[in-house]
Order: C-alpha cells, then sequence, then structure tokens
C-alpha cells in the first residue's frame, strides 16, 4: 500500500501532543498533591530551589517539574533569569479550587483509571462491566473535586432558575433528594443555598456516604443535610418536592427503573431534575474535544458500570437528548424537556 507521508506526518503529530498530555497528566497530580502550584501562584519569577524550599521538595526533581511544565505552556520559562512563573490564568486553573476553571479533579480521576488498566481489560474480555466501587480510591476523590467547581458556578445561578418555579420552592422550603450524590459536593452546594429546605443524598457507595458525611458537617450544613446508603431503583421515602440526578442517570445499569423510582417519589407537582454530560444525538456530532473526553471517560467507567448491574443498559456518557427522553417517556414523566446547557453539561426538567 502507498503511504501519504503527510497525512502520516500530521497523524504523528496528533500522537505525539498526545504522549505528551498522557505523561502531563501525571505530573499535574504531582504538583497538586506536593503544593507546588499553589506555592506559584501569586509568587511571581520562581527558581527551582526557592520552590523546593517553599515546598519541603528536591531541588533537581522540581526542576524537571517545571520544564516538563513549562514545555506543555503551564508555567512561562524566562531563560534570561532562568526562573519560572505560573500566570494568573493558570493559576485559576491549577491552583484555585474554588476555580469554576479548576482541573487536578479530573487528572486525579484520569490517574485512578491508569491504576484500574488490568481490571478494565477484564471488563472488555467479559463483557460483564466493572462496578463504581471496583475502582481505584482516587477516582471518587478527583471526581469530587473535579465537578464541585462546575456545580458551584451553574447549579444556583443558573441551573435552577431555568427549571419552573423550582427556585421558588426551594426558597420556601422544599424537600429534596439528590440521588447518586457521590461525597455529596451537590447537596452541600443546595443545602448552603436554600437554608429553609432539607436535603437528602442517597449513594449505593458506602465509602462515598461516609465521605459526604464528613463533607455536610464540615460545610456546617448537616442540621438539614443527611446521607444514606441507597439504590437509585429503591431510595426511601416519598412525597419529595424535588430530585435531583447529577452526572449519574447514564451509569445506572436501569436507567428507566430508576426514573420511574423518582416519578414515584415526586410529589404530583414535583420537578426531577436531571444533569447529564453534553452530547448531540448524532455519534459524528461528538467527534470534538468534549466528546473525546466524555467518549474516553464513558469507555473505562460508565459503560463498564452500567453494564455491571441488573439491566445492563450501557447509556454512555454520550446518551444525548433523544435517548434520555426517551428512558423519561418510558418511566411515565409526561414533561420533559432540555431546560438549559453549558458547553460540558445538559440540564433538563422533568415532570410527573
Amino acid at each position: 500500500m502507498a503511504i501519504d507521508q503527510v497525512r502520516l506526518d500530521e497523524f504523528l503529530g496528533r500522537a505525539v501532543n498526545d504522549m505528551g498530555a498522557a505523561m502531563s497528566g501525571l505530573l499535574v497530580v504531582v504538583g497538586d498533591r506536593l503544593g507546588l502550584y499553589k506555592a506559584m501562584a501569586g509568587a511571581g519569577p520562581m527558581k527551582p530551589a526557592a520552590l523546593a524550599k517553599r515546598t519541603g521538595t528536591g531541588e533537581r526533581q522540581v526542576r524537571e517539574w517545571l520544564n516538563a511544565q513549562a514545555s506543555c505552556g503551564y508555567v512561562t520559562y524566562d531563560a534570561a533569569s532562568q526562573t519560572y512563573t505560573l500566570p494568573e490564568e493558570q493559576a485559576l486553573c491549577f491552583a484555585n479550587e474554588d476555580s469554576p476553571a479548576f482541573l487536578p479533579g479530573f487528572f486525579e480521576l484520569a490517574m485512578a483509571c491508569y491504576k484500574n488498566e488490568p481490571k478494565i481489560a477484564e471488563a472488555f474480555r467479559s463483557g460483564e462491566g466493572m462496578g463504581w466501587h471496583e475502582h481505584h480510591p482516587d477516582l471518587f476523590a478527583g471526581t469530587f473535586r473535579f465537578f464541585r467547581p462546575g456545580y458551584n458556578a451553574n447549579l444556583v445561578s443558573s441551573w435552577i432558575p431555568a427549571l419552573e418555579g423550582l427556585e421558588e420552592k426551594l426558597q420556601a422550603g422544599a424537600r429534596v433528594a439528590d440521588v447518586g450524590c457521590g461525597h455529596g459536593s451537590s447537596t452541600v452546594i443546595l443545602a448552603k443555598a436554600y437554608p429553609k429546605s432539607t436535603f437528602v443524598g442517597f449513594d449505593y457507595h458506602a465509602p462515598s456516604i461516609e465521605a459526604a458525611r464528613k463533607h455536610a458537617a464540615s460545610s456546617g450544613v448537616a442540621d438539614r443535610v443527611t446521607f444514606q446508603v441507597a439504590r437509585a431503583q429503591d431510595y426511601p421515602g416519598k412525597n419529595y418536592d424535588a430530585v435531583f440526578f447529577f452526572d449519574c442517570l447514564h451509569d445506572m445499569g436501569d436507567p428507566v427503573g430508576a426514573a420511574r423510582h423518582v416519578r414515584e417519589t415526586l410529589t404530583t407537582d414535583g420537578t426531577w431534575m436531571l444533569v447529564e454530560p453534553f452530547a448531540n444525538d448524532r455519534v459524528e456530532d461528538n467527534h470534538n474535544p468534549v466528546g473525546r473526553i466524555y467518549y474516553s471517560a464513558s469507555t473505562v467507567i460508565c459503560t463498564p458500570a452500567s453494564l455491571s448491574q441488573d439491566g445492563a443498559a450501557g447509556l454512555g456518557a454520550q446518551a444525548g437528548e433523544t435517548r434520555l427522553r426517551e428512558v423519561a417517556t418510558q418511566a411515565g414523566f409526561t414533561r420533559f424537556q432540555r431546560a438549559t446547557e453549558t458547553p460540558f453539561n445538559l440540564i433538563f426538567e422533568g415532570r410527573p
């Protein structure tokens, strides 16, 4: 076969970029855990020895780390002074955990997947999937740290106001369930914003529920927030004014059963708020940078999780609006609409 050298070179260029990204992700996690980014934030130009002294690390390794970061464009390098600087924009992404652009949580969860490669490969061979609980614990912590900034930036300010009457219910005092709550980032954000409402978070993963309870206590909302180990298909309670699903329906083996249980546990005028990864309906329309992230995560986390459960629906993280609407319709919801969106999420409103 004749090889098109130009196309080969173009592809190799993309592959080399990915190779650098694969190694750089590890260095982001290292820099985050050692406090290197936080030490550089707002400090101006620094030499490796100064950064090493400030963080209690070895100068030679820090110098190599800095050069890797400069090669990525994560820090800047001044050849004349031989100093490195973390620009303010990058500091928002790497050093400020309250920033909506904070990124280390994603790299942490990605590294957890690398650690689980043998289990992931076996799930491919067996076709039986791999449960969320079977992953490395870094996945749970990384998911919390990655999703929380986005929820902080959007949940109260734009997502809830986009749903008819929901903000008013929460302000007046509502009874709310947060299903698939994980470490409770969304639950705590809601509790802080709506002090007259009460919240209960459900997740089948017991260690996450323990972490959520600690998070609520440290955030000062434990008096209005409780957490219980329970599945989406049969969590306890009735007559909830609102039920929230944040980035979790597509992970479930029986999403129709879960949605049906939501409908059965809502009040007659209750609201189901469903937040899912952004996806277009046509596969080819998701072949873009955001889709690349979501399909990759779905391959190693979301789809195996679903396949490991009863039902094994395997929606995946790129289900799209049409398939999600089908789930809601089969579950008996009479109203289901897209309320709003971001480049990373679709937000839906369901009514019984």
